[in-house]
C-alpha cells in the first residue's frame, strides 16, 4: 500500500472524531472517503496532509511513518471546499504562489503554468484575471492546478464539487477521473455524494460516526 492508516484515533474536546480507522490506499489509485457530515472523513484527510495530528495510530505514506513529519515536506497537494484561493490575485499568480515559495526560476514557473493550465482547459485569457472574476467552476480548475504543479505524490480533494451546480458537477467529476488517470497521483477525494463516490473511485471507504465501516470496490459496495 502506498498511503496506510493504521489504528488512527483522534478527539477534539471529548468529542471522537476518527475511531480506530486503518486502511490503504494503492499508488496511482483514487478511493474515496465516503459519509455524513460529521463522519470523520476530513479529519481523516487532514492528518494524512499533515495538518492535524492523530493522538495515536500510524499514518505511513511510501514505507515511511510521517506522523512527525510537517506538511511541507510530504509532498502532499491539498483542494479545499472553499478552494482557498487569494482572490485579489491574478490566476496565473496563484498558480504560481507555491513554485514562488520555492524559489523556482521564473522561466521554469512560467513553462509549468502553463503546462499544467492547458491540461486544465485554463485559458490565456483566464490567467491574466483576478480570480474574484471566475465563475465557480473556473476558480474549481484554478485551486485544482495550484495543487497539481508542485507535481504532488499525493492529492487530497475535500468536496471539491459540492459548492458547483448539478451539471457543471457532472462535468467536472468526469474531467477530474480523466485527469487523475492521466497523471497518475494517488488521490483521496472527500465527499457524501454516493453517486460521485461511485463514479469516480478506484476504492471507497464509507465513514460513520469516527468508524469506517467498510472498504472495497464500487461494484462491493453498491451490493
Amino acid at each position: 500500500m502506498y498511503v496506510e492508516l493504521k489504528d488512527i484515533n483522534k478527539t477534539y474536546a471529548g468529542y471522537q472524531a476518527s475511531n480506530h480507522v486503518s486502511f490503504g490506499i494503492e499508488q496511482g489509485r483514487l478511493i474515496a472517503l465516503l459519509g455524513p457530515s460529521g463522519s470523520g472523513k476530513t479529519t481523516i484527510l487532514r492528518m494524512i496532509a499533515g495538518l492535524e495530528t492523530p493522538d495515536s495510530g500510524e499514518i505511513v505514506i511510501d514505507g515511511k511513518v510521517v506522523n512527525n513529519i510537517p506538511a511541507s515536506e510530504r509532498g502532499i497537494g491539498f483542494v479545499f471546499q472553499n478552494y482557498a484561493l487569494f482572490r485579489y490575485m491574478t490566476v496565473y499568480d496563484n498558480i504560481a504562489f507555491g513554485m514562488k515559495v520555492k524559489k523556482l526560476s521564473k522561466s521554469e514557473i512560467d513553462k509549468k503554468v502553463r503546462e499544467i493550465a492547458a491540461k486544465i482547459k485554463i485559458t490565456d485569457e483566464q490567467l491574466k484575471k483576478n480570480v474574484a472574476d471566475l465563475s465557480g467552476g473556473q476558480q474549481q480548475r484554478v485551486a485544482l492546478a495550484r495543487a497539481i504543479v508542485l507535481e504532488p505524490k499525493i492529492l487530497c480533494l475535500d468536496e471539491p464539487l459540492s459548492n458547483l451546480d448539478a451539471k457543471l458537477r457532472i462535468d467536472m467529476r468526469m474531467e477530474l477521473k480523466h485527469l487523475q488517470k492521466d497523471l497518475g497521483i494517488t488521490t483521496l477525494y472527500v465527499t457524501h455524494d454516493q453517486e460521485e463516490a461511485l463514479t469516480l473511485s478506484d476504492r471507497i471507504a464509507v465513514f460513520n460516526n469516527g468508524y469506517v465501516e467498510q472498504v472495497g470496490t464500487p461494484f462491493e459496495i453498491y451490493n
